[in-house]
């Protein structure tokens, strides 16, 4: 970091603290050469995520659109909200990890599904006959029957 001052290439950190709202760091810094000090902010870098939908079309992502469809699913389950907004920060935090701007649609229903499993059987049915947009009885009874055979 160079000095806004002097423009010298050597300062070095006297404090480190997080901001009122823990999204950042502030740091104090101070100038090898003159001696003065400055102030810098250090926060993370977000990577705007974009939606690659079943249609082709593009869409910023969106966090409350997979809140809201767990929640549907859920609805009169006995599945707390601590426990919706814990899958969809671990799948947030999945999708940043992957590093990639663009993420298909099917990958994020992919992860719902496979945490609303885990959950609630009933909430993960509802669920992936929207998602997987069951045709008829016939195609709801097949995913019954490999939920029957996993265990």
């Amino acid at each position: 970091m160079n000095c806004p001052f002097c423009e010298y290439f050597d300062t070095k950190v006297v404090d480190s603290r997080p901001t009122e709202e823990g999204q950042a760091i502030r740091r104090r810094r101070e100038c090898g050469k003159c001696k003065k000090r400055f102030t810098t902010y250090e926060k993370i870098e977000e990577i705007p995520l974009i939606v690659i939908k079943k249609d082709g079309n593009r869409e910023a992502y969106n966090r409350n659109k997979i809140l809201n469809g767990i929640i549907r699913a859920c609805e009169k389950r006995p599945v707390s909200m601590k426990a919706i907004e814990s899958i969809v920060d671990d799948i947030e935090k999945n999708l940043h990890n992957t590093m990639e701007k663009e993420i298909k649609s099917t990958y994020i229903g992919e992860l719902v599904i496979n945490h609303l499993k885990d959950l609630d059987e009933v909430a993960y049915v509802r669920f992936a006959s929207v998602y997987r947009q069951f045709k008829d009885i016939n195609t709801f009874m097949e995913e019954l029957r490999k939920m029957l055979n996993e265990k």
